[in-house]
């Protein structure tokens, strides 16, 4: 039996043109109002979308402020001009929740305000729909990465983000008062996603924040950030990890461009999923920078500028620019990297740099334990600040590694914004603690 809505229950703006000729009833956000002599033509918006509302009489002269959340009710009508080509000939208007004066109109194509000011308000510029397109975009992102790994055979873990000591022993961490004791946010859940494949999980992922105590204050940097972590056991070499990221991401980006096709379109991203990712020694891409732009980069590592460039180097028309680059030295990457099979000074390593801009480290690690002794007491670090991780490999470790996706920096490049906060909820810096 066909139901008709009742203007008791909500539809949403996306769904009004299935109602024509229907009673409905829409609650949102005013998004924007225009006056026509007696009549006011109402956009709401909601979740879905944006739907406008015609108010006759003396339902025209309602006040309503941008922003401001109110509920309609009346009938919905097919109309060629209205947006969506529907619109809903009012009867009844009220104002669930008046909204203060704005600092900044979020009704235009782009937010008239300066990135600091947008995340001040952060709130109200997330109602904007270009930005609140971005988080759905960014969702089905860590969506697809969890997907894909599921049907792979990983499985998602849950780890500590309070820590004794640093992934790395480094520096760079943020203390935390643990009752009287030392403690850390932190950096990486690089020691539990091993632990855990040694704990015979083999196969492991996780979607989490990680903290970096870094005192950079670039577009590039933030010091809380999400992590996209995978890590897998029984492997031959970090080529079959370069393998898993290459066929992975080609899938997210398949299913955001399945899932989000109105976002991207609002954005104006035509979303393209990599080939075959190209390889590049490190010392290789050096040479390549230094002989075609004269680029000089720093010892055993590319700067930012080496990363774009890299990008602009590989880079083919109309599809995005992905280069991973191996074989990074010991002396600049962790003491868990496996070194390479024909140069010990070199690690079995490797970062992805996207549009310009590195979205992943990853490699394989040292399972054997004397091995990762050694390298500990090689930089001077005392192993038995880390009794807790070197303990599993003790019992047997299986050759393994992984890798980590800023999630992020995935968006922001995905998305082509110049700077990684946009792709940040509520974003933290050296500056910013709030919202």
């Amino acid at each position: 039996m066909e139901t008709h809505a009742s203007p008791q229950v909500r539809v949403l703006c996306a769904r009004i043109s299935e109602q024509a000729g229907r009673p409905v009833a829409v609650q949102g956000w005013v998004h924007a109002v225009r006056r026509l002599g007696r009549l006011a033509f109402v956009h709401v918006r909601d979740r879905s979308g944006i739907v406008q509302c015609v108010l006759e009489g003396e339902l025209a002269d309602t006040p309503l402020s941008p922003e401001s959340v109110v509920s309609v009710t009346g009938v919905a009508a097919l109309a060629d001009k209205a947006p969506g080509g529907v619109e809903i000939r009012a009867e009844t208007v009220a104002c669930i929740a008046a909204s203060a004066p704005l600092p900044f109109e979020i009704n235009k194509k782009t937010i008239p305000a300066r990135l600091d000011t947008q995340l001040d308000h952060r709130v109200l510029s997330l109602r904007h729909p270009k930005v609140n397109a971005t988080f759905r975009i960014q969702s089905a992102l860590a969506g697809a990465f969890r997907d894909y790994l599921r049907r792979r055979g990983f499985m998602q873990i849950f780890t500590p983000k309070i820590v004794a000591s640093g992934t790395e022993g480094g520096s760079n961490l943020f203390p935390v008062d643990y009752f009287g004791r030392q403690a850390y946010l932190a950096q990486s859940p690089q020691f539990y996603k091993q632990m855990m494949v040694g704990a015979g999980y083999e196969r492991v992922f996780e979607i989490a924040p990680v903290y970096r105590a870094e005192e950079h204050h670039t577009s590039r940097h933030l010091n809380e950030y999400v992590s996209l972590d995978a890590e897998m056991g029984f492997i031959r070499s970090e080529e079959e990890l370069m393998e898993l990221e290459q066929d992975m991401l080609r899938d997210m980006l398949e299913t955001v461009a399945a899932e989000c096709g109105a976002e991207l379109a609002l954005l104006g991203v035509d979303v393209v999923p990599p080939g075959d990712i190209p390889r590049i020694p490190v010392a290789e891409a050096q040479r390549i920078l230094q002989r075609k732009y004269g680029k000089t980069s720093p010892k055993g590592d590319l700067d930012p500028e080496g990363e774009r460039l890299i990008c602009k180097h590989v880079a083919e028309e109309g599809k995005p620019a992905f280069v991973f680059i191996t074989r990074y030295p010991r002396d600049i990457r962790p003491m868990y990297a496996m070194p390479a099979p024909e140069d010990e000074t070199l690690t079995a390593s490797f970062d992805l740099i996207f549009n310009g801009l590195e979205i992943t480290t990853g490699g394989q690690r040292i399972h054997d334990y004397d091995r990762l002794v050694a390298s500990m007491l090689g930089r001077g670090l005392n192993p038995d600040h880390f009794a807790g991780y070197l303990d599993v490999f003790r019992y047997g470790m299986p050759p393994h590694g992984g890798f980590a996706i800023g999630l992020e920096r995935l968006t922001s490049r995905l998305l082509g914004q110049p700077n990684v906060r946009e792709a940040s909820a509520f974003p933290r810096d050296r500056m910013r603690l709030t919202p």
